[in-house]
C-alpha cells in the first residue's frame, strides 16, 4: 500500500486512475522493507553533489550503497533514461522488464528497481514522488 499522495492531481487525473491496471505479479509476494529508517534518514540529507545532463546528452555518478539521489527535470516536459550497475559487480544491473512487471509501468513511492538474475534483488528505492497523485 502506497503513502498518502502529497502532490495535487492535475485536471485529468480521474480518467487517468480509471485506466485499467494490469498486475503480473502480486506484490504482497514481494519481500517487505522498513519505510521508516528512510523517512528518518530524509530529514537529515546533505547535498555532496550535482549533475545537471543537458537534453539529448548523457552523463554517468557513482551512487554508493545507502546514498539518496534525486532526479528533476529543469527544463519543463522531459524523458529519461536511468540506468543502475552494482559497482562491484558490473553483470548485476537494473533489470527494467523485471522491475515493470513487479511494481507496473510507472514507478511510485515505495516501489524498488530490481536487479538481473541471480542476484533479483532492490537497487535502488523510490523514497519520494512529485508524481504520486
Amino acid at each position: 500500500m502506497k503513502p498518502e499522495a502529497r502532490t495535487p492531481a492535475p485536471i485529468d487525473a480521474r480518467d487517468r486512475r480509471h485506466a485499467e491496471s494490469v498486475l503480473v505479479y502480486p506484490t504482497e509476494t514481494l519481500p517487505s522493507y522498513d519505510t521508516a529508517p528512510l523517512e528518518r534518514a530524509r530529514t537529515t540529507l546533505t547535498k555532496v553533489s550535482e549533475t545537471i545532463v543537458p537534453p539529448g546528452d548523457a552523463r554517468a555518478v557513482r551512487i554508493n550503497a545507502g546514498q539518496f539521489f534525486r532526479i528533476l527535470s529543469v527544463e519543463g516536459a522531459q524523458v529519461g533514461d536511468l540506468n543502475l550497475w552494482n559497482a562491484h559487480d558490473l553483470s548485476e544491473r537494473f533489470y527494467s522488464g523485471k522491475t515493470r512487471a513487479l511494481h507496473g509501468t510507472h514507478l511510485g513511492l515505495g516501489d524498488r528497481m530490481w536487479s538481473t538474475f541471480p542476484n533479483l534483488r532492490p537497487m535502488a528505492t523510490i523514497t519520494w514522488d512529485t508524481q504520486d497523485w
